[in-house]
């Protein structure tokens, strides 16, 4: 594979599309949490970020190994996505209604919530192991590089702004995330059908 312009063009747009997502899940993320620390920051965009390289290459050795298989789990991608983001963001919203009620902080994104959220919204990155099938090993790891780094760039900014917009919002701020969330969700599902 040649490395030129149309690569990265591609690689970088990639990320982009890649990116929206998990952009939208890092301002819910900021939101909820507007205190967060920077080394947190960074560890959400990081997460994200790997698992938008991840997934890609999952699908690319799906598609140089086991395609048949693939395929029929491809129809359940947004079943899933739909499932894990609803259950996250019917959490946070539940949450932002019982703290606004009780007057308490917002609850911190825990791990295990970061690990959800990176999974829901990278799953349909398999795909993409589809249009990059072409490409040897080293070029479809060289794109998914790319693509984190692209990806953790815009969800640094994302919690960024979401919590510059969480400290504003105060105690609204995980009930928007939740509905944000839950928003993900179905607009992966219902653009999976059209």
């Amino acid at each position: 594979m040649i490395l030129d312009f149309k690569f990265f063009f591609y690689a970088i747009g990639l990320g982009i599309g890649l990116a929206m997502d998990a952009f939208s899940v890092s301002l819910a993320n900021g939101l909820n949490e507007p205190r967060m620390k920077t080394g947190k920051m960074c560890g959400v965009a990081g997460m994200f970020a790997f698992f938008q390289a991840l997934m890609p290459m999952i699908g690319w050795i799906c598609v140089h190994t086991i395609v048949q298989y693939f395929q029929s789990f491809e129809t359940l991608i947004p079943w899933i996505a739909l499932a894990l983001l609803g259950f996250i963001g019917g959490k946070m919203l539940y949450e932002g209604i019982k703290n606004k009620q009780e007057e308490t902080e917002a609850p911190c994104v825990g791990l295990a919530a970061l690990l959800v959220q990176g999974v829901a919204t990278s799953i349909d990155a398999l795909s993409v192991g589809f249009t990059i099938a072409e490409y040897d090993f080293f070029s479809a790891l060289f794109t998914a590089v790319i693509i984190a780094i692209v990806t953790f760039i815009i969800c640094l900014l994302g919690v960024f702004i979401g919590k510059k917009a969480g400290t504003k919002l105060a105690g609204k701020a995980g009930i928007l995330g939740g509905v944000i969330l839950i928003a993900i969700g179905l607009e992966i599902f219902i653009t999976s059908w059209f």
